[in-house]
């Protein structure tokens, strides 16, 4: 199995235990509260609201991933979110070692 598709894997085991947080205002609350680890982005998110993601991400110093496409995470997840936050230090390890493996 190719390392994106295990990384979609791991997304959607961190949707399952809980370790994701999603939509936009949400994501951007979190990030507020320390909560977020990484933030992934649908690559092809609007323009206006991943400025404005970026933006509240660069204040905390939160790294952002924006190699999948909206299809993909809706698969991965289960749910049409283009906005989304883990939560989890062990989620993040393991998805920037798949991604660091080539994606």
């Amino acid at each position: 199995m190719q390392n994106k598709q295990k990384a979609l894997n791991l997304l959607g085991l961190a949707m399952r235990a809980g370790k994701i947080v999603s939509g936009t205002e949400t994501v951007i609350s979190a990030l507020n509260k320390g909560q977020v680890k990484v933030i992934i982005l649908a690559s092809d998110l609007h323009e206006n609201t991943s400025e404005k993601v970026i933006r509240a991400a660069k204040k905390v110093n939160v790294s952002i991933i924006d190699l999948f496409s909206s299809e993909e995470l809706a698969h991965a997840i289960g749910k049409k979110r283009k906005v989304m936050g883990l939560t989890d230090v062990g989620f993040y390890k393991a998805l920037t070692k798949k991604i660091n493996e080539g994606v």
